[in-house]
């Protein structure tokens, strides 16, 4: 059926009027134009919707029942395009992002705070989910942005880093290895040392560093999430490798962080995208935000 909103605000404004002359002052229409604007109507509905005579046009009983549909019909167009204008305009609308939880304890909460006082109205909505999770719901679209380390391999999603993390050492307090002026990540295998457990990239690559260095440590606890992590090194079950980017968390735990000289683990950290997915006006105004976040910290530490 090929009807258009101007033949329908036509129908409406005759009904509301009793009268062509008045609906075309109404509607700014020529009398012939708006004749034959709701004769194409009928034409297309298969019937009168008004009966008409030389001193007034009364709806028939079919426009009659037709009326209040035609009226639901405008007002859904009308509020239909003031939505995505709305959208459009950022000032209503959803983002989902999947983030590592260390990223979103230690990084994201700043960047979410500006972000907000921008675009009041957007809600946002944060998992703070694994590595392999952060970019499996951004590949199957459960998210529009992810942050996390790079992986091995891109397989659907598009990249853009950030910025580049050295894993750091954490120590218990009063640890004999803090009396060094530099430390070296062999010089924890000589201790119990606490990791996240298989399965997880961080695990994966701190185990690359152990085969390289040829030196088994002396024992493995294994832990969950990096504040498990941080909690039990700052007990003095032993020691860890961590991301950079979470010291200030370890250090809130009670766990003293000191950096790596010679081979570590080295990462990039960035966004995450679903390869040819086109992205929301939110999500691409939060991405120009992470990108100036970073950039301005870049030319602070004169990189």
């Amino acid at each position: 059926m090929n009807v258009t909103v101007k033949q329908l605000r036509g129908f409406v404004a005759i009904a509301d009027t009793g009268s062509f002359a008045e609906a075309c002052q109404q509607l700014h229409l020529s009398q012939p134009a708006l004749s034959v604007s709701i004769r194409k109507l009928e034409q297309e509905t298969g019937g009168l919707l008004f009966s008409r005579s030389t001193r007034s046009v009364v709806l028939s009983p079919e426009g009659q029942q037709f009326l209040p549909v035609a009226r639901r019909l405008l007002d859904d167009w009308t509020q239909g395009f003031d939505d995505l204008q709305q959208l459009f305009a950022l000032r209503r609308g959803n983002l989902t992002i999947a983030a590592m939880p260390s990223y979103a304890t230690n990084c994201l909460p700043s960047i979410l705070t500006e972000y907000s006082r921008r675009f009041t109205n957007i809600r946002i909505t944060v998992q703070d989910v694994v590595m392999e999770e952060v970019i499996s719901n951004v590949s199957s679209r459960r998210v529009e942005l992810g942050v996390t380390f790079k992986p091995d391999s891109l397989d659907g999603v598009d990249f853009e880093p950030l910025f580049r993390d050295r894993f750091i050492a954490i120590l218990p307090p009063r640890h004999r290895l803090l009396s060094r002026s530099h430390l070296q990540f062999k010089d924890l295998l000589g201790d119990t040392l606490v990791a996240l457990n298989r399965g997880s990239s961080t695990r994966y690559w701190t185990e690359q560093i152990i085969a390289q260095v040829g030196i088994k440590p002396a024992r493995i606890f294994d832990a969950c999430q990096l504040t498990t992590v941080g909690s039990m090194v700052a007990a003095g079950v032993g020691v860890a490798v961590v991301p950079a980017l979470c010291a200030q968390q370890m250090q809130s735990l009670g766990a003293v962080c000191r950096s790596f000289q010679g081979p570590g683990i080295e990462r990039e950290v960035g966004l995450f995208t679903r390869r040819r997915q086109p992205l929301s006006t939110a999500a691409q105004q939060m991405i120009e935000l992470f990108r100036n976040n970073y950039q301005a910290d870049a030319q602070m530490k004169g990189l």
